[in-house]
């Protein structure tokens, strides 16, 4: 099993209910955008360009994907890449302007991940890894990917391993109880 295969099926432990996925489908790309938007703001000139740490986080999280999957990886940063213009306008606001946008996008986004997750009955998946706040952009372009009939095989050995996971995460839990 690939690192792409492991991180995908622990992540999509947490999401088997379809409805929390379609809610992740907004919610992700929401929280995704505000961070862009709170990050752009903080940058410098270098010769006549502005780079910002939104641009940084951009790189960062490119390499990340691209040590996944390059596939996955290029069409994430083309994403990225076509939100970042929209975010640095945001950023160039009025501080209370950026500031209560960024937020609000911020918060709205989370709503919907809880809704999804009220519907799933279980906690999102950064609660147990940190590494789910990474994976989740991720996991939303993969069943994207796979709703539109790509990487099939992918998805059957993900979901095939997910619910191995969530059996395990159940039975844990009910010991618990």
């Amino acid at each position: 099993m690939t690192k792409l295969e492991q991180l995908l099926s622990q992540y999509a432990a947490y999401h088997l209910d379809h409805k929390n996925i379609l809610t992740h489908f907004v919610g992700i790309p929401l929280i995704v955008f505000s961070i862009l938007c709170l990050t752009a703001r903080a940058g410098f000139m270098l010769s006549g360009m502005e780079l910002t740490l939104a641009l940084g986080l951009i790189v960062v999280t490119s390499l990340y994907y691209f040590s996944l999957d390059r596939i996955f990886a290029f069409i994430m940063l083309v994403v990225l890449l076509a939100a970042y213009p929209l975010a640095l306008k945001i950023a160039h606001l009025e501080f209370a302007a950026w500031l209560s946008l960024s937020i609000g996008i911020f918060v709205v986004g989370w709503v919907f991940q809880f809704i999804g997750h009220f519907y799933e009955k279980k906690k999102p998946a950064f609660m147990d890894d940190v590494v789910g706040l990474a994976v989740g952009p991720l996991f939303v372009l993969a069943e994207m990917i796979f709703m539109l009939g790509f990487r099939k095989e992918l998805e059957q050995r993900m979901l095939n391993h997910a619910h191995i996971l969530r059996a395990e995460m159940d039975a844990k839990s009910i010991h618990i109880s």
